[in-house]
């Protein structure tokens, strides 16, 4: 019997994807809504392939707000939203900061208010460790300052967060705001992974990219950050242990378990890898010599990173559990898929 319908935008995406597959296999009935802007509609097929069930996929953007009513009318009996549409490249943000700040923050606004008029009162919010910016100690915990972000990217996700607390302050709204650190990672089938349109703005795209020779080299921007081998330290997390949570946050909240109308969790490991450490990680366990160099530091890049994730594990009863090297090998095995690699 099914749990009801979810509304997923950007379910096209990485993560999404990988989403939309756990929720229904979790008995979920689905409705994506993605512009394609930096995914692909081959990911719907996909998806109904791994779950053999066929997605209702909406082409459109959460900024146009006419078309995202148009999708609320006809699926009146949607119970809860997964909003994952945003544009998420860092660096990018930096150079393009109004692109982030309109696409982001003014798509949120357009959900929001479509979300108010259709009485839809359930969302788990896709937030970043971004909203942390540069810590003062690690590792942090969801009561850690959420300070200016670096990065334009991150502080859309800062005030997108401040947003939601306050509709929810005035309102019958509850949000779960999931802070995730750095997704990677492919389903096992390797029907599923991530796939970025152009340039990868991401490590391991660039890492896997370059192996199966669609790439010259990898950059390692900055090698006199104040770590033990000198680049930048991340919390990586499976995209399925990450999918899983969403899951258990969307279930949270419709079965009305959520101790605050607003929940913040940290979705990571607790473990911090350096950029050279996943270069040898993954030379290890795909065989594959990378080419690789330094290059100069990336504007809006933060030291390191790592997350404390006892809440997600005492309150959602969640626990990332796959090794660095089985997301690595996933990831390979999604890229040689891709490139036809044997």
């Amino acid at each position: 019997m099914s749990k009801g319908k979810i509304l997923v935008t950007g379910g096209a995406g990485y993560i999404g994807s990988h989403t939309v597959v756990e929720l229904i296999d979790n008995n979920y009935e689905v409705v994506v809504v993605d512009n394609l802007t930096n995914s692909y509609e081959f990911v719907i097929d996909r998806i109904n392939t791994l779950t053999n069930s066929t997605v209702k996929f909406e082409n459109v953007d959460v900024c146009n707000e006419i078309e995202l009513k148009r999708v609320f009318i006809e699926n009146s009996d949607i119970l809860g939203i997964i909003h994952f549409a945003a544009l998420k490249a860092v660096g990018e943000s930096v150079i393009q900061p109004l692109k982030y700040y309109n696409n982001n923050v003014v798509g949120l606004l357009n959900l929001l208010n479509v979300c108010d008029l259709n009485k839809v009162n359930n969302l788990v919010f896709s937030s970043s460790c971004t909203v942390y910016g540069q810590p003062d100690v690690l590792p942090v915990t969801e009561l850690s300052p959420r300070i200016r972000p670096e990065s334009p990217y991150g502080n859309t996700k800062k005030i997108a967060e401040e947003i939601i607390e306050d509709f929810s302050a005035t309102s019958d709204f509850k949000a779960i705001l999931l802070r995730y650190f750095n997704p990677i990672g492919a389903h096992p089938t390797s029907l599923l992974g991530e796939l970025p349109i152009g340039i990868p703005n991401n490590l391991v795209p660039v890492v896997t990219q370059t192996a199966a020779g669609l790439r010259e080299k990898v950059t390692i921007y900055g090698n006199d950050y104040p770590t033990a081998d000198g680049t930048c330290i991340r919390d990586y997390i499976d995209v399925i242990d990450l999918a899983k949570a969403h899951v258990i946050a969307i279930d949270r909240l419709l079965n009305k378990k959520q101790i605050a109308k607003v929940e913040a969790f940290n979705l990571g490991t607790g473990r911090g890898f350096s950029v050279l450490e996943i270069i040898e990680t993954f030379q290890k366990v795909s065989g594959v010599v990378l080419n690789w160099a330094y290059g100069n530091r990336r504007e809006g890049d933060i030291v390191q990173i790592f997350a404390e994730t006892t809440k997600a594990e005492t309150e959602l009863h969640w626990k990332a559990t796959t090794h660095l090297s089985e997301m690595l090998l996933n990831s390979w095995n999604w890229q040689k898929k891709l490139s036809n690699i044997n």
